[in-house]
C-alpha cells in the first residue's frame, strides 16, 4: 500500500503473526481484517479473516519474502494533527528529518521498550506506517502516540512550556549524556545523520549531549544506535549505574 493509499484509506499493513499479535494485544479494535493464505494458521479468530491464495497474497504483500499472514490496521486519526494528546506522558521522542524507514522503525521499537510515551516526527521523516518502518517496529508502532507534522518544533515548545526539558543528541554535542538520567520530563531529539539538528532546534534546545566514542576509529554512530544508548540512559533502572563517572 502506497503512502497515498494509506492516507486515502486511513489504514496500513502489518505482516507476520508476531507483529500482528503485538498490535492485537495493544489495539485490538484497530485491526480491520486479517488476510491469510489457505495454508496459514488461523490464530486470529477474534477478527474478520479473509483467506486468499498464495499468488493473491504475494501480489498484495510488499515484503520480498511474504510471510503468509497480514493485517489491515486502522491508522490513528490524529497522526497528522498539530495537537498533543491530553496526557503526553513523561518521555517523548522528537525525530527531525530522519529519512531512513528502517532507522525510524527501530527507534520507535526501542522507545517503546524503554518506556517512552510518544514520538513527534517532522514531516521530512520517513512515514512511520510505511511497510519497512512498520516491519522494523516489530508491531510496536501503535504502542505509543505519534505525530508527524511540519510544526514539530512548535509541539516541542509546547512540551517545554509544560515543564519538559528538550535535550538534543548530536555528534558534536558537548553536554554530558548522563544528564538524561536526571530528567523526569524529557523530550529527546534525534536528527538526520548527515545534516544534524536544524538551527531552530538548536536554539530551542536546553542541552545538546554527545556520546563519547573513539573518533580515530569511527566518525559517528548510526542514529538508531545513538538513540538506543540515550533512551537506555534515560530509564530510572540505570540511574544508579550512570551516577558514578567511573561506571560509564
Amino acid at each position: 500500500m502506497s503512502q497515498r493509499g494509506r492516507q486515502e484509506t486511513g489504514a496500513f499493513l502489518v505482516e507476520g503473526e508476531k507483529a500482528i499479535k503485538q498490535i492485537a494485544e495493544n489495539r485490538p479494535n484497530d485491526i480491520i481484517e486479517i488476510v491469510t493464505v489457505e495454508s496459514s494458521s488461523r490464530s486470529f479468530s477474534d477478527h474478520p479473516v479473509r483467506v486468499v491464495t498464495e499468488k493473491q497474497f504475494n501480489s498484495i504483500s510488499p515484503a520480498k519474502t511474504p510471510q503468509g499472514t497480514m493485517a489491515i490496521v486502522r491508522m490513528p486519526e490524529e497522526i497528522n494533527t498539530d495537537e498533543l494528546p491530553e496526557s503526553a506522558g513523561s518521555k517523548v521522542l522528537l525525530l527531525e528529518d530522519i529519512q531512513d524507514p528502517g532507522n525510524v522503525g527501530t527507534i520507535i521499537r526501542t522507545a517503546v521498550a524503554f518506556g517512552f510515551d510518544g514520538a513527534i516526527l517532522s514531516d521530512k521523516c520517513a512515514d512511520p506506517f510505511s511497510p519497512k518502518c512498520v516491519q522494523s517496529t516489530a508491531g510496536t508502532v501503535l504502542s505509543l502516540w505519534i505525530r508527524r507534522t511540519t510544526d514539530h518544533l512548535k509541539l516541542a515548545d509546547r512540551l517545554k512550556m509544560k515543564g519538559f526539558s528538550l535535550i538534543v543528541a548530536d555528534v558534536n554535542g558537548t553536554d554530558d549524556v548522563r544528564i538524561l538520567s536526571s530528567n523526569n520530563r524529557l523530550v529527546l531529539s534525534l536528527c538526520n545523520e548527515s545534516s544534524g539538528p536544524s538551527v531552530q532546534l538548536m536554539k530551542l534546545s536546553d542541552q545538546v549531549v554527545g556520546i563519547p566514542i573513539d573518533r580515530s576509529k569511527a566518525e559517528s554512530l548510526n542514529v538508531a544506535i545513538c538513540g538506543a544508548i540515550c533512551m537506555y540512559l534515560s530509564t530510572t533502572e540505570c540511574n544508579d549505574s550512570v551516577a558514578d563517572p567511573e561506571s560509564f
